[in-house]
């Protein structure tokens, strides 16, 4: 006997997949008229919340004069997948932080061609428990917030694996998902592996320099 909660699993098993430009630009459609605050941003994400947002955090992490927001917000996101939420929680501080309907119209606009061009490789493949997976993510995320506390250029790398992570997680791309994590894997091992180097050897110079 089929029970409401089969039912309503077959009906989201037969969701196709929208992409995320698509998305987008019905976000740019149903802008508010005034301002535009992460609360209602991330209401209307729904389910590619987290994916966004890493998306935008790690092309902040980029930004050499900014990196630093990145490092803080990265391991705050990261924890609640551990945890697994379903939609990220944003301090109020942040989450009433809002900013005027045209500026994020246009920002979002500029989005879009890139998404587009991106689900031409990036689509829905090797159908993932993404749900499932979300917890080990998390953690893997927070191993590579951890990295991006290395200096310019360490943190490129972890910035870069977090990328692959955001845009599996909102194609729903179990290849690139794998992919992903295993850049991930090498990135925290290259870039732990750097540093040590470099602070072994920063103690050899100086005790060398003692010396003289």
């Amino acid at each position: 006997m089929e029970t409401a909660s089969d039912t309503r699993t077959d009906a989201s098993r037969a969701q196709p997949h929208v992409p995320t430009s698509a998305v987008l630009a019905q976000l740019i459609e149903d802008v508010p008229p005034d301002t535009v605050s992460l609360t209602w941003l991330m209401g209307r994400l729904e389910k590619r919340s987290f994916g966004f947002l890493m998306l935008i955090v790690a092309l902040i992490g980029l930004m050499p004069v900014i990196a630093t927001v990145a490092t803080i917000l990265l391991p705050f996101l990261a924890v609640q997948m551990m945890l697994g939420r379903k939609n990220p929680s944003l301090p109020r501080f942040m989450a009433d932080k809002s900013i005027p309907s045209r500026q994020f119209s246009r920002a979002i606009g500029r989005l879009i061609p890139l998404f587009r061009r991106m689900e031409m490789f990036v689509r829905p493949r090797w159908q993932t428990p993404f749900e499932t997976t979300k917890r080990f993510v998390g953690f893997i995320v927070v191993l590579l917030a951890v990295t991006t506390l290395a200096p310019f250029p360490f943190y490129i790398l972890p910035m870069l694996a977090i990328l692959l992570i955001a845009f599996a997680y909102l194609e729903e791309d179990g290849i690139l998902l794998c992919i992903s994590l295993l850049a991930a894997l090498l990135s925290i091992a290259f870039t732990t592996g750097t540093v040590f180097a470099t602070v072994r050897a920063a103690g050899f110079i100086g005790r060398l320099w003692a010396r003289l």
